[in-house]
Formats: structure tokens, sequence, C-alpha cells
């Protein structure tokens, strides 16, 4: 089982991270996952760095971030990530029916994705 880090055991470079973490996310404590990133505070800092760089407002509005790294990680079988980025989609409004089409989505693509690499389907010229 992965060792989880509390913030009082935290060494001071871990606990700046989960300090930015809870105010960024306004909680009173950082989710399990980087309880157990914090184990190595420098793999822990790069991860939220990129993480909120990623995640951080742009072109795609954040429900639609929630979404595609849901729809990522049921391609990945990420049961943590799933159970996380579907919770963090569903507080950004994701509806029963968006979760619904997104199911849907992610199953259709991982079948065709199946059905075209089986049959080694050569990538028509138009599409590069």
């Amino acid at each position: 089982m992965t060792r989880l880090v509390q913030y009082e055991d935290a060494p001071p470079e871990a606990r700046a991270v989960f300090d930015a973490i809870k105010a960024a996310r306004g909680v009173p404590d950082v989710n399990n996952f980087w309880k157990a990133l914090a184990v190595h505070p420098p793999t822990l800092a790069r991860t939220w760095d990129s993480l909120s760089q990623v995640m951080a407002p742009g072109a795609l509005n954040p429900l639609v971030k929630e979404m595609l790294y849901l729809a990522a990680s049921m391609a990945a079988g990420c049961a943590y990530c799933i159970a996380s980025h579907g919770a963090a989609a569903r507080a950004k409004g994701m509806t029963d029916a968006q979760y619904g089409e997104l199911l849907a989505v992610v199953a259709m693509a991982a079948e065709t994705n199946r059905l075209a690499e089986a049959l080694r389907v050569p990538v028509d010229p138009r599409f590069d």
C-alpha cells in the first residue's frame, strides 16, 4: 500500500504545495493523490505546477477540461482519476445526460480504435 503523507508529517517543501492546493481549491485537506506524491516533494511540486497550468482557464472552459480529463482517465483505466475528475466534472456542472454521452463517446472510440488497429487501416492522405 502506498504511504500517504499527512500534513503534520510532511516536510516543509510538501507543506508549501499542500497549502497552495488547499488555497486554490478552497478545501481543508488535499486528496490522497497529493499525499501519495508527497513522499517525493519535487515530484509533488512539479505535478501540481503542471496540473494547475493545464487546468487553468483558457480556450476550453473548466467543465470541458474536466470532462476531457475524465475521458482520458477512462481510456487509461485509472480508477482514482475517474473518481476524482468525475467528481470535479459534476461539481463544475456535468449533468447525467452529459456523463451518459461522454461514456458513449469513450466506449465508441475504444471500439473503433481497436478495430482500426486490428485491421491496420492506413490513414487517408486527406487526414494528414
